[in-house]
């Protein structure tokens, strides 16, 4: 954001996240579950770690975890490193070298999973209602650990945890089962819940039931720097860094605004289907500070259009099909929909409430395609969200209106005070 393509009439509010106390460079241990405790010479170990998507510092996080294995005398062709995607792409190498390091790269097999491979999974039964089915490596290993990172998720409360199990190698029935309408519009579904939270609670049988007893979790700063991390069993791990998180991401804001910018970077810049978190975060969180009818500037290349991997695919097949986000929320709560399409119903939420301005994108068809507006520049989004909001607030051209800018808008909670 640029100060001075900001229109005079404009109040500038910034929602930050908190700059840590302190950074913690050593990892903190969560009760009496240790790695060096249960792993045992001979054993066959399954490691999930986050994809693309998520900026996890796996090279750090997965090296502890080896180097505790190899400590414990396990050796490294039984170690097998599973990249958690869900339904998106599959990884590159590029982006294997760029997650985990060119020497674990080098020397330790790395299977992506797939969603949609009936015979690499395997079905674990029924957890509250909801079918679990799970990457064949995460059952049939001898010791399942996993990596994350704890942050802001529209569904989880907070990322990390068993999810990187649970749901980034959970089969399309998992996921389609958890992201359907009926979990997604459950009340305690939301954005920093944990208690009460369905999802969440799915989340944590999901991980006990596939055996998953060890994780190693972190919390970062907007700056991407690691403020701490924790590892044991995961619950406990999860709770230690969401109270760190929460102090961090949490941020009150004084007054309520006419236009937002949802600032979001790095990998989920990528694509049209995970920058699009950034404004949902923003729109639909408790307490959010956006007047209804704000629009809310969305600055983000997404070089991948809508995205790569089948849920992506998904996304945009339905959004793009939809006469209006109006038709489409009517239609879904009627039909329901694949895993994948969720992201759609979600954005459509917003985008019933509030006009959306991607800026600079690579792909503008896509965006327009999405029933969202494309603006090449910020000076171009900018003008175009003060006449939308001058439109829809009845506000005469040069009287005064509130701008909240978010520029982490994914590590970033504002709450209205």
């Amino acid at each position: 954001m640029h100060d001075p393509v900001i229109p005079l009439s404009w109040r500038v509010i910034r929602a930050i996240s908190k700059t840590p106390a302190r950074r913690q460079n050593t990892t903190t241990y969560i009760g009496e579950v240790q790695l060096a405790r249960i792993a045992r010479p001979g054993m066959r170990v399954t490691i999930a770690f986050t994809d693309a998507t998520r900026a996890c510092p796996d090279e750090r996080l997965v090296g502890e975890l080896l180097a505790d294995l190899a400590t414990a005398g396990v050796a490294p062709d039984s170690i097998t490193l599973l990249c958690a995607t869900g339904l998106h792409r599959p990884s590159t190498h590029a982006e294997r070298v760029a997650k985990l390091g060119e020497a674990i790269v080098a020397r330790y097999r790395i299977v992506d999973h797939d969603a949609l491979d009936p015979a690499g999974l395997v079905d674990l039964g029924v957890v509250d209602g909801r079918p679990l089915v799970i990457n064949r490596r995460c059952v049939e290993c001898d010791l399942l650990l996993a990596t994350g990172v704890v942050e802001p998720h529209q569904y989880a409360g907070y990322s990390g945890g068993a999810k990187t199990v649970v749901i980034g190698c959970g089969g399309e029935a998992t996921i389609s089962a958890t992201h359907g309408p009926a979990m997604l519009d459950a009340p305690g579904t939301r954005l920093g819940a944990i208690a009460g939270n369905p999802f969440q609670a799915f989340v944590r049988a999901g991980g006990e039931r596939s055996g998953l007893r060890y994780v190693i979790n972190t919390v970062l700063s907007d700056a991407g720097e690691i403020c701490e991390i924790a590892a044991g069993a995961p619950a406990a791990v999860h709770d230690h860094l969401v109270a760190q998180a929460r102090a961090l991401y949490e941020a009150p804001v004084l007054q309520p605004a006419h236009v937002a910018c949802a600032g979001v970077e790095g990998p989920k810049a990528a694509n049209l289907y995970q920058a699009s978190r950034a404004a949902t975060y923003l729109a639909l969180a408790e307490r959010t500070p956006l007047l209804p009818g704000a629009p809310i500037l969305l600055p983000a290349p997404i070089p991948e259009g809508a995205g790569e991997g089948a849920g992506e695919r998904r996304f945009f097949e339905v959004l793009s099909h939809a006469t209006s986000p109006h038709q489409l929320l009517d239609q879904l709560r009627r039909t329901g929909f694949a895993a994948g399409a969720q992201r759609a119903y979600i954005l459509a939420q917003v985008l019933v409430r509030h006009p959306m301005i991607v800026v600079g994108a690579q792909h503008p068809d896509v965006v327009r395609a999405c029933h969202m507006h494309a603006a090449p520049d910020m000076e171009a989004g900018i003008k175009l969200a003060d006449r939308l909001a001058r439109d829809a607030f009845n506000l005469a051209p040069h009287e005064p209106l509130t701008f909240l800018d978010v520029p982490h808008a994914l590590l970033t909670l504002p709450r209205l005070a």
